[in-house]
């Protein structure tokens, strides 16, 4: 495992294309790239050693929708780096299926919060490859592309899946995604604080002062941080960034 505080660089995926949004609004997408295999490239070639792939459009169908994208972006880093990719995994036919294609981790985000039992079938079927995706707004969960508030508890049902055996939780501040406004240091630390696994956050990552208050906490559980907009609109530079996570991470 690697012991330095990870820089993930985000592809998102809309309509074959790479987008970011902001608070999950698809309507407000931004296109930064109609050809997600050549970002995936750049971001291996800038020294990424993870990417995070999200299937917009099928975390809000419920099914995978942008799986030719995926494949060539497997394609075009092969066996490099890992891949985690997240949105519309709802069942244990996709899982297999991506883990064939050569994606190394899967993300289940709503499934998990609506149907528990499924993410600890996935746990059980694939251990060592699911992930939970918790995405949080005033510590309630929220489901179904964020369009629905929750009333679970986020750090209860981060518990509660790591009793599942979920590889690591993906923590999203809703409030902060996309919005290039800095991380929610305190609520991650919360979260992570309690938690054997690992916790990697997402939402606000702005500047390379983020990258120093993330490697700060990293003992607390905080693994690293996925980052999409401010890379993407050049306020941090990624190559910077994991230069600067390498330097500050403390041994542990």
């Amino acid at each position: 495992m690697d012991t330095k505080t990870l820089i993930i660089p985000a592809i998102d995926l809309k309509d074959g294309q790479c987008v970011r949004l902001r608070q999950g609004e698809m309507e407000g997408a931004t296109v930064f790239s109609d050809d997600p295999a050549a970002m995936a490239k750049h971001w291996l070639a800038q020294g990424a050693r993870r990417l995070h792939l999200v299937d917009l459009n099928g975390a809000f169908a419920g099914k995978p929708k942008n799986e030719a994208a995926v494949r060539g972006i497997i394609e075009a880093v092969g066996n490099d780096i890992p891949v985690q990719l997240g949105g519309g995994i709802r069942d244990l036919e996709t899982i297999e299926r991506y883990l064939d294609l050569g994606i190394t981790y899967v993300i289940i985000g709503t499934a998990a919060v609506k149907v528990p039992g499924f993410l600890h079938e996935a746990c059980d079927a694939f251990p060592g490859h699911v992930m939970v995706g918790l995405d949080a707004k005033g510590g309630k969960v929220a489901v179904d592309g964020w369009s629905k508030l929750t009333g679970h508890d986020v750090g209860d049902l981060a518990k509660r899946f790591e009793g599942y055996g979920v590889e690591a939780i993906i923590y999203t501040d809703i409030g902060r995604d996309g919005m290039m406004s800095g991380v929610n240091i305190e609520a991650t630390v919360e979260l992570a604080r309690p938690l054997q696994v690992p916790v990697i956050a997402s939402g606000g990552i702005t500047n390379l002062d983020d990258v120093r208050k993330l490697c700060a906490v990293r003992t607390e559980g905080i693994t690293g941080a996925i980052t999409g907009r401010a890379i993407y609109e050049g306020t941090l530079d990624f190559r910077a960034a994991q230069a600067l996570a390498d330097e500050l991470s403390p041994k542990i």
